[in-house]
């Protein structure tokens, strides 16, 4: 499976050699070993959208949004859906952390209208940088549980 992880945030807030972004590359790394994974930033959402049709174009995809409103899942249930669609058929997942100021409506239709996930990392708000490291760890928390690998020990 490849995995695009994708962000919007403007240059000049995204310091490559923050902590945060160690992190984040950290899990990013390790999830090597279980499936692709691409790092990437954009600047705005037409941007991102317009990779994601271009990524989704190639093969069966799936797009997972982080949305406030979306749907918390535990680090169990993330890899369970996960799992499932590896296991149907999905060869390529999208998960992208949206602007600032929230998706668009055409974003979210977009979404939801090609099968796509809203996924909530819980009610808190979250820097984009601790966002992204979150989804990273989670990740690679998933296909740990996947794997059976006793990185996660159900705490």
């Amino acid at each position: 499976m490849r995995i695009a992880l994708c962000s919007i945030t403007e240059r000049k807030a995204t310091p490559r050699n923050s902590p945060a972004a160690a992190l984040a590359a950290e899990y990013i790394d390790r999830l090597a070993q279980y499936a692709e994974c691409d790092d990437r930033n954009f600047t705005s959402e037409e941007k991102l959208l317009e990779f994601a049709a271009t990524f989704a174009a190639r093969a069966h995809t799936q797009i997972i949004f982080l949305e406030r409103t979306g749907k918390p899942l535990s680090s169990e249930d993330f890899a369970a859906h996960i799992g499932r669609q590896r296991d149907n058929g999905t060869r390529q997942l999208l998960l992208a952390i949206g602007p600032a100021d929230g998706w668009s409506t055409a974003a979210l239709a977009h979404a939801k209208s090609s099968g796509g996930l809203l996924l909530s990392l819980g009610p808190m708000t979250l820097p984009h940088a601790l966002a992204r490291t979150v989804l990273a760890e989670q990740l690679y928390r998933s296909f740990t549980i996947l794997a059976g690998h006793p990185y996660h020990c159900g705490h």
